[in-house]
């Protein structure tokens, strides 16, 4: 079924201040931040730019993704030092670390347990574990055997820790409900999560919505009409927003550009900055092609353009309250 984009209404004053945001799902971690791309510099480092430009864009905090026991490190450490937060876990299609770790899955699994016991309170702290789960779509990486038995040892670190879970899923929706339920997860309100960067069917969202999963949207869940469909049927309650950064950024082949078309100048110069295209660098300007959090702002323009008799200000807020509430970041709230 097709998406009907109706040209949207002039944009109200309110929608040209400064508003809120917590990118839930950023690789920071990433050395493309740093200047290296596939291994080699390329130009110099500009974390701390990305960063500022983030900051003009309204993001209050982000929490950086762990994708692997070594990422997982990295991440906190980057988190202590930026007053930001961390998830902790291993990323389906590396699940073979468990396996290749010295001493086996059960160290592994005991080095990500004495990882986040190390980081639970304070600034930097691990509020989620994952990025975990499925991803039937790169098996090459990871067989779904070995895929399945090292997501459900992960989701004891969850329940032991009573800590939210970062979820990962890729053509993998029945498995991944089946053993969220078989562990005990999204029947009881307890044990709660976040299936970020969806991708899946509005069947899917309903399901994980039911189950007390919220729902976090970039780029890549916004690429076509079905993906549009989907997010569209996110309830208010159970939205959270990310960017993915260095991935999964808005480009003119998506199905939301057109949505996009209605951003505000003032906020767009915030949210999507002109840049530069590698060879060419300039301090100071983004690295077009390498997403960035600033650009959360245009993934909620998105979300705020499936209905604008609601203010775009309230959807942010809304999302904002979500995320504090998720992952227990009470020190954000701030009126």
């Amino acid at each position: 079924m097709p998406v009907t984009i109706i040209p949207s209404k002039p944009v109200p004053t309110e929608s040209s201040g400064t508003f809120r945001f917590i990118d839930i799902g950023v690789n920071l971690t990433d050395h493309v931040f740093h200047g290296i791309h596939h291994g080699k510099r390329k130009h110099e480092d500009d974390f701390e730019a990305v960063l500022d430009r983030s900051r003009l864009a309204g993001v209050q905090s982000m929490i950086i993704t762990g994708g692997s026991l070594r990422e997982s490190t990295t991440a906190l450490s980057l988190a202590a030092q930026h007053g930001f937060f961390a998830t902790v876990g291993c990323h389906p299609t590396r699940s073979k670390e468990f396996n290749e770790y010295p001493g086996g899955p059960e160290a592994y699994l005991q080095a990500l347990d004495s990882l986040i016991s190390a980081n639970l309170h304070g600034k930097g702290r691990v509020v989620a574990i994952g990025e975990c789960g499925l991803d039937y779509d790169r098996t090459h990486f990871a067989p779904e055997d070995v895929q399945r038995r090292h997501f459900r040892s992960q989701l004891f670190l969850a329940k032991k820790y009573k800590l939210p879970l970062f979820l990962h899923s890729r053509a993998a929706h029945k498995d991944l409900v089946n053993i969220l339920r078989d562990e005990g997860f999204g029947e009881d309100g307890e044990r709660k999560g976040v299936v970020h960067s969806f991708t899946g069917s509005v069947e899917e969202v309903i399901e994980l919505m039911d189950m007390g999963f919220h729902i976090s949207v970039n780029g890549c869940s916004l690429k076509t009409e079905q993906n549009l469909l989907a997010a569209k049927a996110i309830r208010p309650d159970k939205l959270l927003l990310e960017t993915d950064a260095p991935w999964c950024s808005m480009t003119s082949t998506h199905a939301s550009y057109t949505l996009l078309e209605t951003l505000p100048a003032s906020l767009k110069s915030k949210y999507f900055p002109s840049g530069t295209k590698l060879p060419s660098f300039m301090m100071g300007k983004p690295v077009k092609g390498r997403n960035e959090p600033s650009a959360i702002g245009g993934v909620a323009w998105v979300i705020h353009s499936f209905n604008e008799e609601v203010p775009f200000e309230k959807v942010t807020e809304k999302v904002y309250k979500n995320t504090i509430e998720l992952f227990g970041l009470d020190e954000l709230q701030v009126a």
